[in-house]
């Protein structure tokens, strides 16, 4: 006999599955909603960056024509020297061939001589222009000396720092073809307009004798990044430390009480365990820092939040861009979203720049494409046959920066020269996204290439 009450199991059954399917539709349309929703919410937000970006347009005119270069590549000679031979990776094109060889007969068109050299001491036409390429020199008539820098404003004194590699040294070249300069330290330079610079000196300095300090001059110090820290009132600086062979992969930590040093050195370690090469540190709006770096042997970048002193790192991090292999990040922000450009890994061979985009600093991060807008197509693909360092924010027009890259001269690193140009957010990125149904959720970044430019007049009058 049937237990009592057993015959309407069935249908008791057959309910409890209706209401299952129900319920999985439901967190399924809702999951839709919720993404439909996003989508809508971040395409009005590319149409009012639009709009935003017309209105901005009259100031941003000059900025946007972008100039094109007609390099013509010069017959073959023979076989390239040796030691540039060595520095050629498998991407290269001609362009970045030619530039690598430093008996090519391009050579002063990819570095201008001194009579080209401009700077606060020089008059006429050239006063308060950019010069991508050519000696920049400081108000002592000297060349800058700030390789893989970045930039500090202070607020409290209304002042640009300018912090970078102080490479005036003679540059060594091994078997490998690799260049190297002794550490020097530290170069520091203040401006108020971000054209006339002082020299403030060498505000951390290698250390000449003892050979077990990070500091020796026969280790590795690069991309040195400063950032004010309002509850400690210190000045901090992360740095990429390393050995003559690569193999440290570490960072360095200094402080000061003044943005012009002296920078006591405090430590270098592994953050989060990890090795670490090219870095950037970035301060977002609420004050709080974070770390991103090149790892993995460069397969992908690390990001994760520093302590609230900013002398180390939270436990928190995660991995983007897994498997792209880029480095030389350089972040900045605009209306809530994050943006980075990153190079690819080709040695001292200059090569294509991708600009992404995040909704969270974390990510997860989004491949945008080239930014780079002008020049040629070979002059595009090397990014101006220079290597993104830092973003700078253009005071008065939002959505307006200035791209810092480095021209790295691997047969003489001190002859490195700058290569500032505007960098502007607005109008349509030009690839699909990978998390968003192909929709584009951010506007374009764009570089725009100048062989001569200056900051639109409100941006200077806002300093």
């Amino acid at each position: 006999m049937p237990v009592s009450g057993t015959g309407n199991f069935p249908r008791i059954l057959s309910g409890s599955r209706c209401s299952m399917s129900a319920l999985v539709w439901s967190v399924v349309g809702f999951l839709l909603m919720l993404q439909l929703y996003s989508l809508v919410s971040h395409r009005n937000a590319v149409s009012g960056d639009i709009q935003l970006h017309m209105s901005r347009r009259p100031l941003l005119q000059e900025l946007e024509q972008a100039e094109e270069e007609n390099i013509q590549i010069p017959p073959a000679r023979g076989k390239r020297p040796r030691r540039a031979a060595k520095r050629r990776h498998k991407q290269n094109t001609p362009l970045v061939d030619e530039f690598l060889d430093e008996n090519s007969q391009l050579r002063h068109v990819f570095f201008p001589d001194m009579k080209t050299a401009v700077g606060p001491r020089n008059t006429g036409n050239d006063s308060y222009h950019y010069h991508p390429g050519r000696i920049w020199l400081d108000s002592e008539g000297k060349p800058i000396q700030a390789h893989g820098g970045g930039m500090l404003f202070d607020e409290r004194s209304s002042t640009y720092y300018w912090y970078g590699e102080y490479k005036d040294g003679p540059t060594y070249h091994n078997k490998k073809g690799t260049a190297r300069v002794d550490i020097i330290g530290v170069g520091c330079y203040s401006s108020k307009d971000l054209w006339t610079w002082k020299n403030e000196g060498i505000v951390l300095a290698a250390k000449e004798t003892n050979e077990t300090h990070d500091l020796h001059k026969s280790n590795v110090l690069e991309r040195p990044k400063v950032v004010y820290n309002e509850k400690t009132g210190k000045y901090v600086m992360w740095m990429h430390i390393d050995d003559v062979n690569y193999t440290k992969a570490a960072v360095g930590i200094a402080i000061s009480d003044y943005p012009t040093g002296p920078f006591e050195y405090l430590r270098s370690q592994r953050p989060h365990g990890c090795e670490s090469r090219d870095m950037s540190i970035f301060k977002d709006d609420d004050g709080v820092a974070y770390i991103i770096y090149s790892s993995e042997h460069n397969s992908e970048l690390h990001v994760g939040p520093l302590t609230e002193d900013y002398l180390d790192v939270k436990p928190d991090m995660r991995r983007i861009l897994v498997g792209q292999h880029r480095e030389a990040p350089a972040l900045f922000k605009y209306r809530d979203t994050y943006y980075m450009i990153t190079s690819g890994c080709t040695g001292w061979a200059p090569n294509e720049a991708l600009a992404h985009a995040a909704d969270s600093i974390m990510g997860p991060w989004e491949t945008m494409g080239n930014p780079c807008i002008g020049g040629n197509k070979m002059f595009r693909l090397a990014t101006f046959l220079a290597q993104s360092t830092f973003v700078i924010p253009l005071p008065g027009i939002p959505g307006s920066y200035i791209f810092m890259a480095d021209r790295w001269n691997p047969a003489e690193l001190r002859d490195s020269r700058y290569v500032w140009l505007p960098l502007v957010i607005g109008g349509l990125a030009d690839r699909p996204f990978e998390f968003s149904f192909g929709f584009p959720l951010w506007p374009r970044v764009s570089i725009y290439w100048h062989r001569k430019w200056r900051l639109p007049l409100s941006s200077r009058e806002s300093k």
